[in-house]
């Protein structure tokens, strides 16, 4: 049976450039590839996947909430390539991990493991509990050279934990850092976000 995979990491770690460096890999070697994304990611165009360095490529299946995958579609596909997985629904992240049983075609989705308060996404948390294989995309924190894992955003060059959790943005917006920076610039930030969870 095929493998679901979650490749995951903080903004800035280039992961969009490595799906999009697969599908050429793939595409090189005459196979066929389906990219897919959310709907709601239009930062760059609704129709395309597009990295930062300037790559794009055409999306070919723009999914929904409550989107349901046709099994025919991925029939004659060599790999399904995943863009910002972590805004996609449990009940899509459900169907993926179904189409490499009863397709017998890869999954290999990226994406954010947390939003700017610490809270994994829903899409995220499904992946970790039913991926075959989870791998981290590494970057440094943008104020130091540790590892970054959390996404700091930034509004009018601050950083805050006010808003919705679901906000596009790039550079402008956020901010890769690791544990010790995020605390620094936001004290308390990761204990008020634990204990909402609690009270919700």
């Amino acid at each position: 049976m095929a493998k679901l995979y979650f490749r995951y990491g903080t903004m800035d770690s280039a992961k969009t450039m490595n799906l999009l460096a697969v599908a050429h890999n793939y595409r090189q070697q005459g196979k066929n590839v389906a990219l897919l994304k959310p709907r709601l990611d239009d930062r760059f165009g609704g129709g395309v996947i597009a990295s930062r360095s300037g790559l794009e490529k055409p999306v070919d299946l723009l999914l929904e909430d409550d989107s349901e995958l046709d099994p025919p579609f991925f029939a004659d596909l060599d790999c399904v390539l995943v863009d910002e997985a972590q805004f996609l629904s449990v009940k899509v992240i459900e169907q993926l991990r179904a189409i490499t049983r009863t397709q017998n075609v890869p999954v290999i989705c990226y994406g954010l493991r947390t939003d700017f308060r610490t809270r994994l996404f829903p899409g995220a948390r499904r992946l970790f509990e039913l991926a075959d294989s989870i791998e981290e995309v590494k970057v440094t924190c943008q104020f130091c050279n540790r590892k970054a894992i959390f996404n700091m955003r930034i509004v009018d060059g601050q950083p805050t934990e006010d808003g919705a959790q679901i906000q596009l943005g790039a550079n402008e917006a956020y901010a890769p850092t690791c544990h010790v920076c995020y605390v620094e610039r936001l004290p308390g930030a990761i204990e008020r976000a634990g204990h909402a969870e609690v009270e919700t």
